[in-house]
This record gives structure tokens, sequence and C-alpha cells, in this order.
């Protein structure tokens, strides 16, 4: 079973370098286009990505024997795509629009805090931390900090705010996937997902926003990698690879996002490391190496 512990690993760990590349391509977008325009275009292209694998799937299933579960399951997904859905849609809207007030770094910091929300929530569903997550948590915690925030950085602001109301509701889609994952279709809970949130955020483009075609096509390689890569791809990684994990450890793997964010700026940008940053990435690996040799041992 450690093989199958650290594939589940490598997905996430997958998942968490799209999401960190995205950052850059988040905050790029947002010089052309509002948050709901970015989110509503991002998760229609997310959605449709999967639907060509969604009817490969389908048509390789033919020949099996019907399953008499088919039409449960397929309401079962419908209505844990649809609550997914909700919870990426208030995650994203307010990560979209507090990343407007904040750096980068601190909005990369206080959006990780999920790996401290998740294992709260889980406590109240009966979920068990042992002591070594807690101790992972807590590493990776402070090297979140010594990565993202230079020293006398950190004052809280409205952006901050928002950003942290983003790691509540990202706590709360981990905890969502985490109850639906085991008994559901992941790609098609995935798409489910997407459209759920690109008719939410629709709905606030409209409202609030003023959507034109000429700024969406100035946005459309962060637009594109934030909806093909980050959403489609990213997000139902996410789903197969945290199903079956502990998801107090799935969100540990998944807060390197902001590791790789910053690993990439270097690598991409050329934007060098100091070595407080170094420190700050050693320390988060090593709390997800202890996490997850933890659960391999478990498994």
């Amino acid at each position: 079973m450690k093989n199958y512990v650290w594939r589940k690993a490598l997905l996430l760990l997958l998942t968490a370098t799209i999401w960190g590349v995205a950052f850059v391509a988040q905050s790029v977008g947002m010089d052309y286009v509002g948050a709901f325009t970015f989110n509503a275009v991002r998760n229609v292209i997310g959605g449709l990505v999967l639907i060509p694998t969604i009817l490969l799937f389908d048509r390789k299933s033919k020949g099996v024997s019907p399953d008499t579960k088919s039409g449960s399951q397929r309401k079962h997904t419908l209505i844990a795509g649809i609550w997914c859905g909700v919870c990426l849609f208030v995650a994203s809207t307010l990560q979209q629009i507090g990343i407007q007030y904040t750096t980068v770094g601190k909005a990369g910091f206080i959006t990780a805090m999920y790996i401290v929300l998740v294992p709260l929530l889980g406590i109240f569903l009966h979920k068990k931390v042992g002591f070594r997550v807690w101790l992972a948590v807590a590493i990776a915690v402070v090297g979140l900090y010594v990565l993202c925030v230079k020293p006398g950085e950190f004052s809280v602001q409205m952006g901050d705010l928002l950003v942290l109301l983003c790691a509540v509701a990202f706590s709360v889609h981990i905890m969502v996937i985490d109850h639906f994952a085991p008994t559901c279709n992941g790609v098609k809970m995935s798409c489910i997902q997407f459209f759920t949130c690109a008719v939410l955020s629709s709905i606030g483009m409209f409202l609030f926003e003023t959507p034109e075609i000429d700024s969406i096509l100035q946005a459309w390689i962060p637009i594109l990698y934030a909806g093909a890569l980050s959403s489609g791809v990213g997000y139902t990684l996410q789903i197969v690879g945290q199903k079956g994990m502990n998801p107090t450890v799935a969100s540990l793997i998944l807060s390197l996002e902001s590791t790789i964010s910053v690993i990439a700026g270097w690598l991409i940008l050329g934007q060098e490391l100091s070595a407080r940053e170094l420190i700050g990435c050693a320390m988060v690996m090593i709390a997800i190496v202890i996490v997850i040799s933890r659960e391999s041992q478990e498994k």
C-alpha cells in the first residue's frame, strides 16, 4: 500500500505545482478583467476541457455490465459537484478579489492556512489527527511564514481578511471532497463543480462588472492557463488524488503551492531566492515528508 499512498501524494504534488504557477496567471489576469469575469471564463474553460475525457471514459465503459446503482451514483455525483462548485465559487472569488489588495507572498501564506483549518474542522467530523501530523502542520506554518512574509510586512489589511476567508472556504472545499469523493466519479464531479462555479461567477459578473470581449481576449493567456490547467487539470487531480487520503495530509501537500510559486518565480522570472526563503522551502518539504511517510506506514 506504500506505493498507493505515494502515487496519491504525487498527484497532489502535481496539483500544487499547477496551482503555484497559477498565482502569476491570476495576478496578471486581473490587470485586464474583474474577479467575477476571470473566474466565470476560467471555469467554463475548465468544464469544457473535461468533457472529452468524460465522453472517452463513458465510451470505454459501454461494454461493461450495467450497475443497478448507476442512477443513484449519477444523482450523488451531481449533488457532490454542485456543493463543491459552491465552495469553489466562494473561495476563488474571495481569493481573486483579495489578491488585488495584498502582496502575492502574503496571499499565498494566508491561503495556505487551510492546513491548520482542515484538521480543526476534522475534529468536529471525528477525523483523527495524530501528534506527528500536528507537528508537521506547525512546521509547515512556520516554514510558509518564513517563505512568504518579509520581516515587518505582516500588518492585517482588508485584502488579508478576504484571503483568510478564502482559506476557510478552501478548507470546507477539501472536507466536502473528502466526504463525497469515495462514492463519486471524480472527473464528472469536477466538471459539474466548474460549471456550477461558472454560473455563480457569471451572475456576479453581470451584476457587478462590465465584461468586454476585448479585455477578455487581452487576458487570454492567463485565463487559458487558469482555466485549462489550474481548473480543468488541477482541481480534477485534487479530487482523484485526495480520494482515500487523510484530508489533513492532503491539505499539507496542497499547501506546497506557496513554495512552488516562489520557486517558479525563481526559475521562470529569474527572481532570486534569499537564504530566508530557502529555509522556508526546506521546512515545508520536511513537513510533507513527515506526513507522507507516516501515511504510507499506516496504510
